[in-house]
């Protein structure tokens, strides 16, 4: 389809070539009717425009019924259209204006809009008087011809159904010849072949299959578990907020204001507005999308006051706000609005495909990201102890190493260490290879009879080479470590 982005509105035709569809790319207005009026535009028009000097010679074209809708309207509508489709080689139809008297006058038309059926062969026209509604159209017009049938898919349940027995024995035959195959498996691998005895076992008497697990049509599917959208976050303090919203080098955030818990008269809201909030982030999020972070603030925020006060300061329900500390703009969600999962989504949308009108954030509410204390770091001890593993099986054999917490003091210390290491390794570059030198920013452990002994990895560099030219191996210690 050559999408590029997302999201992408593609108009697709049915072409006269069966199977290769036109596809057309959607370039107007991202709104309900845009879309609408662009799609029927796209619909193929097999109405006749006629004037009074044309119908005379319409009429006389053939003996086949046709379908005249005198109008008030000049273009022809989408309802006209599908109903020529439908009746298209059976039923000629024509739409004419009112202004053209003389053909109302012909036939006796009075009020506007109205379908007249002319069904040939000499026969009296016929006027209809229902509602403008395509199916009770389509009735009335089947009086002079048939509507063309829709394509009809195919027949798969007679194929299936002719072909039952075939199919249950083939899954039988199936499941046999898996067990049989497994049983054999796991007798070539416990018995000895022999060319001199043979066992036969009759067959009244079958032996059990060693994995009997085969899955059949009575075999109950397994339960499939509900993936539950997890909670957004929540920025319990004010620097939190400015360090992750409120600073000169923050992007976009989303941030649900969440009213005090006496005041929350309308819990059913706030209920509502955040399920939409984590089912719409849940839903990027698995489907592997870039998207701007959601967060909520309790009340007890200490920022949350100053933002209800600088944009929602009547409103005591919960507020949703979108800001980006960067660019300085902030769009509230519209107060007429429900927060209804369909409404929160097409607001986040809008702000995606930045097609919603912006404000400037008032002064003194952005912090300066330098002012700011740098956030503490999050550890995931899961990854931790993945890396751990993955480095372990690249040590050499006889060699371990222990990953450890450290405080400031050691932290400052080691880094001391690697600043002293680096100015004697730049003074003896000329004379040292680059493979040699190796920055002491990790503490490894090297395990011995003796004990475990913290030792800087340039010490453990020379330990491994020691250790392996003892050990009679050629090894450079840059490619053991």
């Amino acid at each position: 389809m050559g999408v590029q982005g997302f999201p992408t509105l593609k108009i697709v035709r049915p072409s006269k070539t069966k199977g290769k569809p036109t596809v057309e790319d959607y370039q107007g207005a991202r709104s309900a009717k845009g879309i609408v009026d662009a799609v029927i535009e796209k619909i193929p028009n097999h109405v006749k425009r006629l004037k009074d000097a044309d119908y005379q010679a319409w009429q006389e074209e053939s003996d086949a019924p046709k379908a005249i809708l005198f109008s008030d309207k000049g273009t022809v509508s989408a309802l006209l259209k599908a109903i020529a489709i439908d009746f298209r080689d059976s039923i000629s139809v024509a739409q004419i204006r009112d202004k053209e008297k003389e053909t109302a006058k012909m036939l006796n038309v009075e009020k506007f809009p109205t379908l007249v059926l002319l069904p040939g062969d000499g026969k009296d026209p016929v006027r209809y008087d229902g509602e403008m509604k395509k199916e009770a159209m389509v009735t009335f017009l089947s009086q002079a011809a048939t509507p063309n049938p829709d394509p009809a898919p195919r027949d798969k349940k007679s194929k299936s159904s002719s072909t039952t027995n075939k199919s249950k024995a083939s899954k039988a035959s199936s499941s046999f010849s898996k067990a049989s195959a497994s049983h054999a498996s796991e007798e070539g691998k416990t018995a000895k072949a022999s060319q001199t005895a043979e066992s036969l076992e009759d067959e009244s008497n079958p032996t059990e299959s060693p994995n009997p697990n085969v899955v059949t049509d009575d075999t109950p599917k397994p339960v499939k578990v509900p993936n539950i959208p997890p909670p957004i976050p929540v920025l319990a303090d004010g620097l939190s907020l400015q360090q992750k919203c409120l600073n000169s080098k923050a992007g976009t955030c989303i941030l649900a204001l969440l009213p005090k818990p006496e005041a929350d008269r309308a819990s059913d809201t706030t209920t509502q507005a955040l399920n939409a909030l984590r089912e719409i982030h849940h839903k990027h999020s698995h489907a592997k999308r870039n998207l701007f972070p959601f967060y909520q603030l309790p009340s007890s925020n200490s920022q949350a006051a100053a933002l209800r006060t600088k944009f929602a300061p009547a409103d005591p329900d919960i507020v949703l706000l979108a800001i980006n500390g960067k660019r300085t703009w902030y769009r509230p969600y519209p107060s007429s609005t429900s927060f209804s999962h369909p409404d929160v989504e097409n607001w986040i949308d809008a702000i995606r495909m930045g097609d919603t009108p912006k404000r400037d954030v008032p002064s003194g509410l952005i912090m300066n990201a330098q002012d700011l204390p740098p956030e503490p770091v999050q550890i995931d001890l899961d990854e931790l102890q993945e890396m751990k593993e993955s480095m372990r099986g690249s040590m050499p054999a006889g060699v371990d190493f222990e990953l450890e917490e450290v405080d400031d003091e050691m932290y400052a210390s080691l880094m001391a260490q690697a600043s002293g290491a680096q100015g004697e390794a730049d003074a003896e570059t000329t004379a040292t290879p680059v493979s040699s030198v190796v920055e002491p920013d990790v503490t490894i452990s090297r395990r011995a009879s003796g004990g475990a002994n913290e030792t800087p990895i340039s010490e453990f560099k020379k330990m491994t080479e020691y250790e392996a030219m003892s050990r009679g191996a050629k090894s450079s210690g840059k490619d053991e470590l």
